[in-house]
């Protein structure tokens, strides 16, 4: 906790002594990204995909379900063999349930794909905008507050957003 609140004091003080010599503002891109039209869609997009992959995993997952209920039944009528085969076999189906789980989300997996193919524009476009506004108004840095950077207090006055989003065409 003290090491929290070094931490947050010399940032702090890191802020305000660049404030006497340089210009900055905050933005919030996740609400900039929530205004853009095409951003809503590209989201809808993925919801849809990351849909159709994941009923494709429920379904592989409930035959594999199906297949455990009915060894858990039968294996006491099973020979020793035909037992370690039906094993063998769940064996696999779970690793392909597996597979095909972090073949669709997993790290770097089809969805992650997607989403760099249809979200990554559209924030580069968001950075260009902020990078252009930076360099008309003689910004030294800019803030994000969206999603985990820590603003202890922001100025709504300092909030740039809808300036980016005039920049952007968006109303």
């Amino acid at each position: 906790m003290r090491k929290i609140l070094f931490i947050v004091c010399l940032v702090t003080l890191a802020l305000a002594s660049q404030a006497q010599y340089g210009r900055y503002a905050i933005v919030d891109t996740k609400y900039i990204l929530d205004k853009l039209p095409e951003y809503k869609d590209a989201q809808k997009a993925l919801d849809q995909f990351s849909e159709v992959w994941q009923k494709e995993v429920d379904t592989k997952q409930a035959a594999l379900d199906k297949m455990y209920k009915d060894f858990e039944a039968e294996q006491v009528m099973l020979s020793p063999e035909l037992k370690k085969k039906r094993e063998d076999e769940l064996f696999v189906r779970e690793k392909e349930v597996r597979d095909l789980q972090r073949k669709r989300f997993g790290f770097e997996g089809d969805l992650f794909k997607k989403r760099q193919e249809l979200v990554k524009p559209i924030q580069d476009k968001v950075y260009n905008a902020i990078q252009k506004l930076a360099v008309n108004r003689q910004l030294d840095f800019i803030l994000d507050k969206s999603e985990g950077i820590t603003v202890i207090f922001a100025d709504p006055k300092l909030d740039r957003s809808e300036d980016i989003l005039k920049e952007l065409g968006v109303k």
